[in-house]
């Protein structure tokens, strides 16, 4: 077993390499299958499935989108209608300070709604993908490098709830993955 990091930190992960997109797809379903929670696949490029494979649930970044998106619009409702028509209601030409003058603040509540809608997607992102990582341990295994160009690995992390050294090679070395590496994070 190859030993990847500072074996005196905390054991992050045991990983493995598989030999192609499509060996990695397969490890995906078997890991998948074995009740694993907490793991990763790496590969040079998008595969397509492979959220599926891994057994992936719908992202609830779309609605923390819906919900900045109606969050905008109600304080562009509310600070334009309010000074407007109850605070300090101002008749132009005739024009009413009821409910009726709505229409000319359309273009105010379209572009709030739309700002604060880019600022839940951008920050629930970051939020919901754990970042900003300055540093992954999986960067401490120097074989992870080909990650970028032609490497595909599976990760299964030691804090998963299944996660037992002897019986994870196991499973490691059943998938056909070489290079089996327990993986250390500083």
């Amino acid at each position: 077993m190859q030993i990847a990091g500072n074996p005196q930190s905390q054991l992050f992960a045991m990983a493995a390499e598989v030999p192609n997109a499509s060996a990695l797809y397969h490890a995906a379903e078997k890991v998948r299958d074995a009740g694993y929670t907490r793991w990763d696949v790496y590969s040079p490029f998008p595969i397509h499935g492979m959220d599926h494979a891994m057994g992936l649930k719908k992202s609830w970044l779309s609605a923390l989108v819906f919900i900045g998106g109606i969050t905008g619009l109600t304080i562009a409702a509310i600070l334009q209608f309010y000074p407007s028509s109850i605070e300090y209601p101002l008749v132009v030409a005739g024009k009413p300070t009821n409910f009726f003058t709505v229409p000319a603040f359309f273009p105010i509540m379209f572009e709030l709604t739309i700002l604060l809608s880019a600022f839940t997607a951008t920050f629930g992102m970051l939020a919901l993908n754990g970042l900003p990582r300055w540093n992954h341990p999986m960067f401490n295994w120097d074989l992870f490098k080909k990650v970028s160009n032609d490497g595909f690995f599976v990760a299964i992390e030691s804090t998963d709830p299944k996660f037992d050294e002897e019986a994870t090679r196991a499973m490691l070395e059943g998938l056909g993955a070489d290079h089996i590496t327990l993986v250390y994070g500083d």
